[in-house]
């Protein structure tokens, strides 16, 4: 008589506890790697921990870097921020590695971790640092931040007060404080969505839509020329 095995007598199969990089065979093998490493315990996992902390410093400091200009910071206040940002995703990478299901490159997946953390650490350095107050609103500086021309001083004030009226009359609460914070206050825009809790995409839209709608109310009040073509 032939030996039984467990299954066949009705006890259930035993399974066999797979990690995350055989979980995903078509992982290719630089991402694998790091998958493995992240996935591990000891003197490997810190390794790779250390490896990868290296790798995303880098890319911390080429995205303020890139950056730079707009928000004004420089010298060892980027490398604080880079360090910084780095650290906090490490920290998220490490917690999420088991989600990472290779639709991507493991180093592109662990990008968006740190570009994330970047924009959350530029946000908050710019209110930390107190460099604009949101309780006025100095409408009177609109004509230079639309670039108009000292010699038209008269028609860009109109310009402005019209604007102003515009916004009261047809934009959003949330329109209106996201084109006054973005345009009148040249608050960052990584600041503003800090500020608001939600997302670049949302505060994105939100300012196109408070545009939109200003130009049409502006088109429809004789101040500015309808664009050919366009539609409302």
């Amino acid at each position: 008589m032939g030996s039984v095995t467990r299954h066949e007598q009705g006890e259930p199969a035993r399974e066999t506890a797979v990690s995350p990089a055989d979980a995903a065979p078509s992982l290719d093998p630089v991402s694998a790697s790091w998958v493995r490493g992240l996935s591990s315990s000891g003197a490997a996992y810190e390794q790779t921990c250390t490896r990868l902390h290296g790798e995303l410093v880098r890319i911390a400091g080429r995205e303020l870097a890139r950056r730079r200009s707009r928000y004004g910071f420089e010298g060892p206040e980027v490398d604080d921020l880079a360090h910084q940002a780095a650290a906090d995703a490490l920290l998220a990478i490490t917690r999420k590695v088991g989600d990472f299901r290779g639709e991507s490159r493991f180093t592109t997946w662990a990008y968006r971790f740190v570009v994330l953390e970047v924009s959350a650490k530029i946000g908050r350095h710019f209110w930390r640092t107190g460099r604009v107050e949101l309780d006025g609103e100095d409408w009177d500086r609109l004509p230079d931040r639309l670039g108009a021309d000292p010699a038209d001083s008269s028609e860009a004030r109109a310009l402005a007060a019209a604007v102003r009226a515009a916004a009261d009359q047809v934009l959003t609460h949330h329109q209106r404080r996201v084109f006054v914070s973005l345009v009148l206050d040249a608050v960052p825009l990584d600041a503003l969505v800090l500020e608001l809790g939600t997302s670049r995409n949302a505060v994105y839209k939100a300012m196109f839509d408070a545009r939109r709608r200003l130009r049409d109310h502006l088109v429809a009040q004789g101040y500015l020329d309808a664009i050919p073509g366009r539609r409302s």
